[in-house]
């Protein structure tokens, strides 16, 4: 096996070992609603349900040539020749071409070029993502999760004025609620971890947490969350970061998986940046039985 092989098969290997331990028991530490430092900031307490009250769900290796559509689309629910998220006024517009499986790997490359949206406008940029969702407005999901463990091994591209995440959103296409598993907002050392809902007026609300300083694009980390009716935890590298309790903010809607390199958010890229690219080893979801 070459070097790059060796250091694959230890990656997975650690990270099957983690997901094991994890789910039987982690020491953990609680991250804060409104951010966190690096270190342990309280008590150990326990992970998620042990793994004989769980099965793997979805388990995706990225083994192959190309992405495997049964399981991912490349757009939002509303792709149309392509889409982009308006509501964060973000400068991509995201294309099936800038997503490649290969060395069991998934990438999503993010590329200054203009592109020509279906909604009219141009775009600065194009980049990829992926989604569980549908193929168009009118489709069906592949699939979708209401509550579960779910995690990720992801490298995120090193270059400023990115915007890389991992997280849910409702079927329905309508948010909140939200849950965002790891987000990365004009940084690449300190996570972000959120859950949106809404308040008893309507309003939009969410709580934050925040892990960090890390120098997270040097190697792959895995993002987790166990999301059940009475809490939501997350965890970076099988230890805990952040837990929410309060029942009024946990969603129990279906939901779908999300990963994606979204471009300008909060601020566009400097001028000596022309392209970056997010790393994906594997996805994996439990459910309890």
């Amino acid at each position: 096996m070459n070097g790059k092989g060796a250091r694959r098969s230890l990656r997975r290997a650690a990270a099957l070992a983690l997901s094991s331990v994890l789910l039987l028991t982690a020491a953990a530490c609680g991250g804060t609603a409104e951010g966190s430092g690096a270190g342990p900031t309280g008590a150990a307490t326990a992970g998620p349900t042990p793994p004989d009250d769980w099965r793997l769900v979805l388990d995706e290796d990225f083994d192959g040539t190309e992405l495997d559509d049964r399981m991912w689309t490349t757009c939002y629910d509303w792709n149309k020749d392509g889409c982009t998220n308006s509501g964060n006024d973000e400068l991509q517009w995201y294309l099936p071409e800038q997503v490649s499986v290969r060395d069991g790997e998934l990438t999503l490359t993010a590329e200054r070029r203009e592109t020509r949206g279906s909604d009219g406008r141009t775009y600065p940029w194009t980049s990829g993502m992926i989604s569980t969702g549908r193929d168009d407005w009118y489709g069906e999901p592949r699939r979708t999760f209401t509550y579960g463990y779910f995690e990720a091994s992801i490298r995120i591209p090193a270059e400023a004025g990115m915007f890389p995440a991992f997280w849910l959103m409702p079927d329905s296409r309508f948010t909140p609620p939200e849950i965002d598993i790891m987000e990365f907002l004009d940084t690449t050392r300190e996570v972000s971890m959120y859950v949106h809902w809404r308040d008893e007026d309507g309003d939009e609300d969410r709580q934050r947490g925040t892990y960090g300083p890390v120098d997270f694009p040097a190697e792959f980390h895995v993002f987790g969350l166990l999301w059940e009716p009475h809490k939501l935890v997350w965890y970076v590298d099988g230890v805990e970061r952040l837990r929410v309790t309060d029942t009024h903010r946990i969603p129990d809607v279906p939901m779908e998986i999300l990963i994606n390199l979204a471009v300008g958010v909060p601020k566009a890229p400097p001028a000596s940046v022309d392209s970056a690219r997010m790393d994906v080893d594997w996805v994996r979801v439990w459910e309890e039985r």
